[in-house]
């Protein structure tokens, strides 16, 4: 790819975060919050309960990179807290969670999942990861097999290799410095508990997304559980590598001749990886399908 696509796509992909950091979100209001003690670090934490009885499973919910949970979840959480527990964090150095120059990557972050589920006395659960959190969601869902009761995937993979390569090389150039005064950097200051850890943030996010990963096609094939992929046509997912995935996992078969799968997979039309997060609707309505 020459220069200049790799420039017009790091200045695509950072006006698409700027867009997101501009939208407007819903007021949420969690049950519960609290800092965690996990696995060297303290984790942000919100808990939703519903009015009437809970359905017997919660869900955790996995926010994508340099998201908020309420930028990430602010459509979905409403919806989804009228029947059931929700639990939603911040990831390492987002939003609330302090910044911590410890290691950052999916198999450190879904650890982070599994001793938060621990500190809330939660034994088995939904997942549900975006973008980032996806990944994080693939990698606790092989290393914490029996907490997983059902996985839900948002534009997302579980390798590097499950992007396009011009996705992959997005982040080349980039410099902390290209996100100063910009909305993202005043919702960081906004949430952060310790704003002067800012430029460490954005270097620490810029290693990780330079930082090949892949949790393994063998661990995907070996999932249990049922698992729900939604992505968009055009969100930058590699869809002949969604393909295999979705076939690691028992799908893209001829069910007319054999049971269909217990994992299914939504493609929602005309949509990005940003806007893809805002198909509220359409997301709920697989949602109900599966989880429940």
């Amino acid at each position: 790819m020459t220069t200049k696509m790799k420039t017009r796509f790091n200045y695509t992909l950072f006006v698409g975060l700027l867009i997101l950091s501009l939208a407007s979100f819903g007021q949420l209001k969690p049950t519960t919050t609290g800092l965690a003690p996990v696995n060297g670090i303290e984790m942000y934490y919100e808990v939703y309960q519903p009015d009437t009885k809970a359905k017997e499973v919660p869900i955790i919910l996995l926010h994508g990179a340099f998201y908020t949970i309420e930028m990430n979840w602010s459509e979905i959480i409403p919806e989804l807290s009228k029947t059931r527990k929700v639990i939603a964090i911040e990831m390492q150095g987002h939003g609330h969670s302090p910044f911590s120059d410890r290691p950052f990557d999916v198999v450190t972050l879904a650890r982070d999942v599994e001793d938060i589920l621990d500190y809330l006395k939660i034994e088995k659960v939904d997942v549900m990861g975006y973008s980032m959190g996806g990944s994080i969601a693939y990698q606790f869902a092989t290393q914490s097999p029996n907490r997983l009761n059902k996985l839900v995937i948002i534009s997302s993979t579980y390798k590097t290799d499950g992007w396009l390569p011009i996705v992959n090389s997005g982040f080349e150039g980039f410099k902390p410095e290209f996100f100063n005064d910009t909305p993202l950097q005043t919702g960081y200051y906004a949430a952060a508990p310790d704003t002067t850890q800012w430029t460490n943030f954005i270097e620490h996010m810029i290693e990780f997304a330079d930082d090949p990963f892949d949790v393994g096609d063998d661990n995907i094939a070996n999932l249990k559980a049922p698992v729900l992929i939604i992505c968009g046509d055009n969100d930058g997912t590699d869809k002949v590598e969604l393909m295999k995935t979705y076939q690691l996992l028992g799908g893209g078969i001829t069910a007319d001749m054999e049971p269909m799968p217990q994992s299914q997979l939504a493609i929602i039309p005309s949509q990005n990886h940003v806007s893809v997060m805002m198909q509220s609707e359409a997301i709920l309505r697989y949602l109900e399908g599966f989880l429940d």
